[in-house]
């Protein structure tokens, strides 16, 4: 029996510390300031959908290096 549901992939803080080559500690400061991909936060364990990576990674791609690019703004308390 087949099923309908799509396949979702989902990295690990780990795996998606190695793609972007940055600490995890990085990614866990990004999460607190509000940057980054979105991310699902399960009991125990964070994990990142790879559509939502992918979607942050096409917003930040860049086709010169004279076009700036305009990181999501940091509210700051």
């Amino acid at each position: 029996m087949s099923s309908s549901c799509p396949t979702v992939i989902h990295l690990t803080p780990a795996q998606l510390a190695k793609r972007w080559c940055v600490t995890e500690r990085t990614l866990e400061r990004w999460r607190r300031l509000g940057i980054g991909p979105a991310y699902i936060r399960l009991p125990g364990r964070v994990r990142y959908r790879l559509e939502d990576v992918e979607a942050y990674e096409r917003r930040y791609l860049c086709c010169s290096t004279s076009q700036r690019v305009h990181p999501p703004e940091v509210v700051r308390a």
